[in-house]
């Protein structure tokens, strides 16, 4: 039988419990990006431009479908005058607000496996 590790959690607001699946990081990173984005009132060129990536490369990256190197996540999050850590400190918020409720880890013969 497995033991149960438990791992140190944030408080987090009460919330619906959630049936679907954890969110991918790519999918909350680039709807934190497009969100900075927009807050800027900036398009995707001009964001790109400064990133020194393609619109389209970018336009993936905001819409989940890429998984950017760190260093075009420091270039994209640079661009929009944010550093590494405070996007990824976001999107780790968001993703604790999206996980199932009722995630529970576990050990077993020496490797994690997450259990919803």
């Amino acid at each position: 039988m497995a033991d149960i590790v438990p791992f140190p959690r944030a408080p987090r607001p009460v919330r619906p419990p959630s049936n679907g699946p954890e969110p991918l990081w790519r999918e909350l990173l680039g709807d934190q990006l497009r969100r900075r984005r927009h807050e800027r009132g900036e398009t995707l060129t001009e964001t790109a431009e400064k990133a020194g990536v393609s619109p389209q490369y970018l336009s993936e990256v905001e819409r989940g479908r890429k998984e950017p190197s760190s260093e075009m996540i420091a270039a994209i999050a640079g661009a929009l005058d944010s550093t590494l850590i405070d996007l990824t400190s976001a999107v780790a918020d968001d993703l604790r607000q999206a996980a199932p409720r009722t995630a529970v880890v576990s050990a077993s013969r020496g490797a994690f496996a997450l259990a919803a």
